[in-house]
């Protein structure tokens, strides 16, 4: 059971008051006591963290906007300029996912996932840009990756991104009322695509795939990490009314939404009545009722020796972040941290110096940072 402990000194406030409260004394979990402070706030919709060497943070707005945090936690006034000029903000689309280049430090490479196009329309893109050395704007910027398939709706754009070897996974949606589509692997709905790190496609053997598929059948992606002590890959997934998944990723399968799932309609009508057929994989974990889990982390800093290899989810309607413990591949207990602070949490990162960096999605939202105490 989480609890504040009054027995140490106190940690930092959130200082918004639209963003609830949060303990003033230390939380005390199941194997771990520690602080939570606020980094920066008074950001747009936050929805992704990226560590700059030499101490600063990128942070991406849904609303538009890419954010830098100098090392001594000032939140530059101007966003970075250069961005795509068809950013799309609508509904729960807009600038998603901030990841810089495995080789940052050499060639400043980043990369942006975002909606692009109309509101009659649109679909999820992923743009390759430099960042000058002052962090001011993107140069050279171009378009890599768009799905081959236009919506007219502004849900379900997936938008996380990977780095794994030599490849690039980024996550998609099936578009919300586009459900069906998310079984058709001719085109990208509701799939994983995997590309070269210039865009190139690098999908797997799907028959008549889309260029680059290399996973489908799934409702919305919204995490997506490495296990570092099985190198499988992993994703969380938004279900309908119940039904949020948990997957281990592998190359052509068919993870099957709609056609079976744990949840239900939002007005509490069938899906379907089937939760697992042959051909089709099943989820290592899933919630019931839905959490709405956003950015996920595998925890491999040193700050907290009992956190290791476990897996952290930040979850927007479950107002929590969940560690959960991890034997392998196997989710062998849950724990919720935060869930008294009433906050909607959109990502959560492990950064250089150890800590949990972990998002809060609000129009006046913060980064926060989750350290050992004493």
């Amino acid at each position: 059971m989480l609890r504040p402990s009054a027995s140490l000194a106190a940690c930092l406030v959130l200082a918004a008051p639209a963003l609830g409260q949060v303990q003033t004394e230390p939380y005390e979990s199941e194997q771990a006591t520690f602080l939570v402070e606020t980094v920066a706030e008074g950001l747009d919709y936050p929805w992704s963290i990226a560590f700059l060497p030499g101490g600063a943070m990128l942070v991406s707005e849904r609303e538009g906007g890419l954010r830098v945090i100098e090392a001594d936690g000032t939140l530059r006034e101007a966003p970075v300029a250069g961005l795509p000029d068809d950013v799309l903000v609508l509904r729960q689309g807009g600038l998603m996912e901030i990841a810089l280049h495995p080789d940052f430090e050499d060639n400043r490479i980043v990369y942006l996932s975002y909606a692009e196009g109309s509101e009659d329309a649109n679909r999820t893109a992923l743009y390759r840009a430099r960042l000058s050395e002052d962090l001011s704007r993107l140069e050279q910027g171009e378009d890599i990756f768009r799905v081959n398939f236009d919506k007219a709706a502004g849900f379900h754009f997936g938008g996380r991104i990977l780095f794994q070897g030599d490849h690039l996974y980024l996550t998609l949606g099936e578009g919300g009322r586009y459900e069906e589509e998310s079984q058709n692997p001719e085109n990208h709905l509701g799939g994983v695509v995997r590309l070269e790190l210039d865009g190139t496609p690098a999908g797997a053997d799907i028959g008549n795939g889309a260029p680059g598929l290399f996973t489908y059948g799934h409702r919305n992606v919204q995490g997506i990490d490495v296990n570092p002590s099985t190198g499988s890959i992993w994703t969380v997934e938004h279900g309908p009314r119940g039904g949020d998944e948990l997957n281990i990723l592998e190359a052509g399968t068919n993870y099957g939404w709609p056609e079976i799932t744990y949840g239900i309609n939002y007005d509490g009508t069938i899906v379907t009545e089937e939760r697992e057929r042959e051909g089709l994989a099943q989820p290592v974990w899933y919630w019931n009722p839905s959490i709405a889990p956003a950015g996920i982390a595998f925890y491999d800093g040193e700050a907290f020796e009992h956190w290791q290899g476990d897996l952290f989810v930040a979850a927007l309607a479950g107002s929590q972040l969940q560690r959960l413990e991890m034997d392998g591949d196997r989710v062998i207990g849950v724990e919720p941290l935060l869930a008294d602070a009433g906050l909607r949490f959109r990502d959560v990162k492990v950064g250089p110096d150890g800590a949990l960096y972990v998002l809060v999605d609000d129009y006046e939202g913060a980064v926060l940072r989750i350290t050992p105490a004493g």
